[in-house]
Order: structure tokens, then sequence, then C-alpha cells
């Protein structure tokens, strides 16, 4: 009986447990018009659809499709892909299907077929109006999708008073046609005061060379070109629009955030991840049991963005840009640059600064003292006796030393005097000292000055102290030193404070002259040769040597290429230093982007998620998370070995939790912050600016997991942390 009852009971205490642990399953599916790498729109869209389901209560079982509209618009392949669209999921019936782009909301709307009927759908990247089948359909919600042409042509006006002409250039893919359709209509009502080119039925050298000889006073509207006159492809915004910026003769201007690159002007673009976000809000909603038709559509929303740089180049000025715009890839001013090495400058100051006041308070004590050690022996005597110091009496024609005072504090001796001879001082301080104490003692005697040293004293058990010595000898009549009368105090404590200074001033210059040097490797070795290549090659160019005359010569396609590879590492390793998305869009969007980069920069595969970020942080704790974020992943992919990497942000209830983990080489974290680990000190020291706490977990071949963790709302230790 008793048996039984045991094992009722435990089946009661883990049914709560297992229930706790183990999350009910929802099955989403998301289709795609397009897939990644075609267009890096579609790529944003699905990586913040994938981070919103996250903050569902349940386990996701996610599902991706794409319609690859780009390589297969003919109706008889759109056919097939619905077929087996039908096929592969009428057995696995999804909760909710999300529809990125107006391609797959369409297929959704022509699908009747059993249970497709009765799937929630949320949409979003959808251009124009719903279709008119799924007007009045309760399953469906979702965001418009809504661009401005036309608000950016009133910006540019603004900016270009003078604009007579207006190019607008495109493709002749099935959604170049779609952008150039919305570009039309936006434009309609300017044609009476403009000239309006379309070149949108070209070849991309035609459509560069038409774009290099633009008369002046003129504005470029870039749509889409994922498709020229002689059917090759492009991917829009990685390809396209730095072919037709390092064309044109004039100002580029552009649609949506995914092609604010390269040199363009910018807009008032949309900014496709911000609807793909509220989408995944609507998603979470509807699997929490709310209807799609309580849900109300929403009209997507769009931001004012300009680049600085551009800006610069063709004299816009950002006076005349319009309220609220955003102004990205500013350079960075002193402050910014330089601002954690001015903090720790003035630490350094100010710490430097204590120790100075220490060090003359206690020289003016020691003088009083030493004043009152010269008036009287007995005097001194009471004065070591009570002052924890040592004194001595030296009598110079005998030999006899005395001293007296805090023995056991200053050399480890038992008693609290000893009579001896002049060298038995000697046994006591440090070997590689005794030569500067003798030194400093004969120098004081023959010049009649005080007499001043530091150095170490060594007990008998081989414990080290440090000691400040100060004393002055009696004269006779004939000039002769016969006695001497001192005494030590003991500075091991302030030896220790300034070794502890000088050994992080040094790690902050080491740190200082490490990235400098790295900067200027970058330039040196890769961008400065890359240059110089490029300056030969315009040469040749100059002189007329084509391809034709020299089949190893390069083309001007090719020189546009290499332009364009250098503005993006150059791009790079502004980002590095400052991060334009992070003070202008926050933590999460930076850190995401920064792991695409880096991915794409070094060849490796890197998994961010994050989870309930909270909004508003404040821009110490944002700055300090980044830049952990930076130095950690940084160093997994150059020492870890791996190819694999997974970065979390996430909200752990009232501080926000970062952490980078790889499966690589691992070290041993005591070893590494003790030896060179400038890293780790350096994400220990910003952590600590904002209350913060890092923990590292690495073994030798075992992996390396570095989780960052800062309250919400710290105490923090400088005006800024440092960046």
């Amino acid at each position: 009986m008793f048996a039984v009852l045991a094992l009722l009971a435990s089946c009661l205490l883990f049914q709560p447990i297992a229930n706790a642990q183990v999350k009910e399953v929802r099955r989403v599916l998301l289709l795609t018009d397009l897939d990644t790498p075609a267009s890096p729109g579609f790529t944003e869209i699905k990586e913040a659809i994938f981070t919103g389901l996250q903050k569902s209560p349940y386990r996701i079982e996610f599902y991706d499709e794409s319609q690859q509209l780009n390589l297969f618009p003919d109706e008889d392949s759109q056919r097939r892909f619905r077929e087996e669209f039908i096929r592969k999921y009428s057995d696995r019936r999804p909760d909710v299907i999300i529809a990125a782009g107006t391609g797959s909301l369409n297929v959704l709307a022509d699908l009747h077929e059993g249970m497709f009927r009765t799937i929630p759908i949320i949409f979003c990247a959808v251009l124009g109006e719903i279709p008119e089948q799924l007007k009045d359909d309760v399953r469906i919600t979702g965001v418009v999708g809504t661009l401005q042409p036309e608000e950016t042509l009133k910006a540019a006006l603004y900016l270009l008073p003078g604009t007579k002409h207006v190019v607008i250039v495109g493709g002749m893919g099935k959604f170049d046609y779609e952008f150039e359709v919305i570009a039309r209509q936006a434009f309609h009502d300017y044609e009476s005061r403009l000239e309006f080119t379309y070149l949108t039925g070209l070849t991309m050298p035609t459509l560069l060379e038409r774009l290099k000889h633009l008369p002046s006073n003129t504005i470029v509207y870039h749509t889409a070109i994922s498709e020229d006159a002689a059917g090759e492809r492009f991917i829009d915004s990685s390809q396209s629009v730095p072919l037709v910026v390092g064309a044109a003769n004039a100002p580029v201007f552009v649609m949506d955030d995914v092609d604010f690159r390269s040199g363009a002007v910018g807009g008032d673009l949309v900014t496709w991840a911000d609807d793909a976000r509220i989408a995944a809000e609507m998603a979470v909603r509807v699997l929490h049991g709310e209807k799609p038709r309580d849900i109300p559509v929403v009209k997507s929303k769009s931001v004012f963005m300009f680049d600085w740089q551009a800006l610069k180049r063709w004299g816009l000025k950002e006076s005349n840009l319009p309220a609220g715009s955003l102004v990205l890839n500013r350079p960075s001013n002193f402050w910014q640059v330089y601002r954690r090495y001015i903090i720790a400058g003035l630490l350094m100051l100010l710490a430097q600064s204590v120790v100075i006041l220490a060090l003359l308070w206690q020289r003016a004590k020691r003088r009083k003292t030493e004043a009152a050690l010269l008036r009287s022996n007995d005097q001194l005597r009471m004065a070591m006796d009570a002052g924890k110091s040592v004194g001595w009496d030296f009598d110079v024609r005998s030999g006899r030393n005395v001293w007296f005072g805090d023995l056991r504090s200053m050399f480890g001796i038992s008693s609290d005097g000893f009579v001896g001879e002049a060298g038995d001082l000697y046994r006591y301080v440090h070997t590689e000292d005794r030569q500067r104490v003798s030194e400093a003692m004969l120098k004081s005697r023959q010049t009649r000055t005080p007499y001043a040293a530091e150095f170490r004293v060594v007990w008998p058990d081989g414990t080290t102290r440090w000691v400040a010595a100060r004393g002055n000898h009696e004269y006779a009549r004939n000039g002769d030193a016969v006695r001497m009368l001192g005494m030590a105090v003991d500075i091991t404590e302030r030896k220790k404070a300034e070794e502890a200074l000088a050994s992080v001033s040094g790690k902050l210059i080491e740190a200082h002259e490490e990235e400098r040097t790295w900067i200027a490797r970058e330039l040196h070795d890769d961008i400065n040769q890359r240059v110089a290549l490029l300056a030969a090659t315009l040469e040749n160019l100059r002189q007329g040597r084509s391809s034709s005359e020299n089949p190893g010569s390069r083309s001007f396609e090719d020189v546009q290429k290499l332009v364009q590879e250098i503005g993006n590492d150059i791009q790079a390793l502004s980002h590095r230093l400052h991060s334009s998305k992070l003070e202008y869009l926050g933590l999460e969007v930076a850190s995401a982007g920064f792991c695409r980069e880096l991915s794409e920069r070094q060849r490796v595969e890197i998994e961010f998620h994050s989870e309930s970020v909270p909004k508003g942080l404040s821009q110490e704790i944002s700055l300090c998370l980044f830049r952990v974020l930076q130095e950690a992943l940084q160093n997994a992919v150059k020492h870890s070995g791996a190819r694999h990497f997974d970065v979390s942000l996430r909200d752990g209830k009232g501080e926000v939790e970062l952490t980078v983990h790889d499966s690589g080489a691992g070290f041993d974290p005591e070893k590494a912050i003790d030896g060179q680990g400038l890293g780790l000190t350096s994400m220990k020291e910003r952590l600590k600016l904002v209350d913060g706490q890092l923990f590292i977990d690495s073994k030798p071949q075992q992996g390396t997991t570095i989780h960052a963790r800062v309250p919400l709302h710290p105490q923090i230790k400088s005006a800024r942390a440092a960046g």
C-alpha cells in the first residue's frame, strides 16, 4: 500500500512539472514572393517574423515557402507551385499562414480547396489594394505596404529647388513594373511642372551610359531593377542600386530602406522589417485565440531617411530636410570617437590626484614627525611606539645602531627594540635594493642633505614589504658626521595601488594602440592597395587602353565593381567604429544588422535571436551591450575555429541579457584575463560602468559561452559608457 501511495504522489508531483516544461506546438507557414538571396528585403521580413513569433507561449513549428517569382514568373510554373503547395500541406495543416508579398496573397486568395478556406491569413509587404475576393474575408488581416514616391519628390524639390528634370529608372521584371506603376501614379500631378523621363526598358550597360550624361538640374528616382531588357537578372538593392548610384551624375533617391545604401540620398522610405514585426504580432494574437476580423488592417509607416555623405556630396543642407528626418552614416565627432579614452584619462588623473594628495598629506605628517624626532630622542621613541612606525638612532663613530618602534609590522621582528651594528640593517633590505639604499645614505652624509629612500624589506618568513625611510645627520664642529636620527613607515599599500593604476593604464594604452594598428593595417594592407590598383586601372582607361586592345586590362564595369567593393568595405569599417543603426534604430536592429554583416564578411553562419527586448533602452546600456557583442563575436570568429555561432538578446526580468555561444576550441578564462586578455577585460570594464556582469563558460575543446547581463535601471558610473 505504501508503494502505491508513493507512486501516486510522484505522479501528481511530476505532472505540473512536465506540463510546465513542454509547450504546445503551433504551426506557422510563411509564404513569400522572393527568397534569399534574391531579395535582402524579404530576408529581413523573414528574420523579423521568425523573431516576433518567439514571443508566443507556444513552441512554433515554422515552415517557409517561396514562389521565387523572379526566377519562375510564368503561369505554368506558378500552377505547378500551387499544386505542390496544396499536396504538401494537406496533411500538415498550419494554424496560421503569413503571406509576404502581393503574389503570395494572390495565391492564397485562389485556394478554395478543403482546409485552406478556414486557415487564418496574415499579410504584409502587399502593395496597393487587397485582392477583391479577400476584401470581405473574415479570416484575413495584415499590413498594407504604402510607398511614398510623392513625399520623396517633395523633399527632393525642397532640397534642390532648381530641379527641372526627373529621371525614373527601372527594370523589366515582374516586380519592377509594379514599382514603376506606383511611381507614375504618384508623379502624375507634377508632369506639368517638371520634365519626367522613364529609363525602364534598357539593358544595364545602356542605362548606365545614359545616367552618366544627364543634364544639369536633374534628380534620379530609382524604383527597382531585378531584370534588364537583355534578360540579365540583378539583386536590386545590392547590385542594381550601387551601379545606378555609381554611374549617375545626379543625386539618386530610392523607395525603401533596403535600397538605402551605397551613396543613395534617401527619401521617405518604408521599412519592410517593421511591417513584418507588426504581422508577427498579429499572428501571435491569432494563436492566442483572437479572430482576424477583430484585428484591423493597418498601413505601414514610412520614415524620412537620408545619408550624410550623399548630402555633402551633392551640397544639400540638413536644415532643408523634413522635420523628424533621420540622418545616418554621420561621421563621429572627436568626443564620440575618443570619449572612452578621455573618460579613462580623466579617471586616471583623478586617481593620481588622490594618490598625490595622500602622499602630500603623508609627507607633511612625516616631516612633522621628523622635526619632533630631531628635537628630542625621547619624543622620537614615544612617537614610534604610538605611530606604528620604526625609528633609529645611529652612532656613526661607534657603528652602534638602535632600532625602536613597531618592528613587528615593519621587519617581522618579534621584539619592540633592537641593538646591533650598522650592517645588520642591510640583512632585511631586498638584495636588489641594497646598493641604492647605501648610495642614498652616503650621498646624504657627503652633501649634508636629508636622507630619503624607498626600498623593499624581506621578513624572515619571506614576506616582502615596501618602506619609505627619512633621516638627518648631526655633525661635529670639524664637519664630521657623528649621529643620524631617522624614521621609516610602511608604504606597501600605496605601492600596490600605484602598480594597479599602472597596470590599468598600460592595458588602456595597449588596447588603444591595438585598435589604431588594426585600423592602419586595414587601410594600408587592403583598402590602400585596392585604391592604388583602381588609380592604375583608371589611368589605363584614360589613355585609351581598352579591354579589346589589352585582354588583361579591366573594363569600365570592372572599375565600377571595384569602387563598389571598396565603398562597402569602408562602410563596414565605419560601422565597426560607430553604428548609426544603434543610435537611430535601437539595439535589437543594430545587433541583427551587425551579425548579418559579419556573417557575410567572414563567410560564417551566425543565428541571431531576440525576445521581448525592452523599447527605449538608454544609450549607455545599448552602446555597452553592442560593444560587448562586437568584441565577443569577433573574438569567437577569430579564435574558436567554429563556423556556426548563436547570439541571443532578450529581456531577463528587469535586466537585458546577451549571450554569444560557439562550439569551437574554447579556452581557460582565468589564464586569458591574467595574460593578454584585453578583450575580456574591456568587456568587464564596460559592463561595470552600467552595473552589468559578465559570465564566461569555456573549457579547452568544449566551446565558449559569453553571457552579459545589465539591469534596466543601472547606476551609471560615468556620463556615458565608454564607446
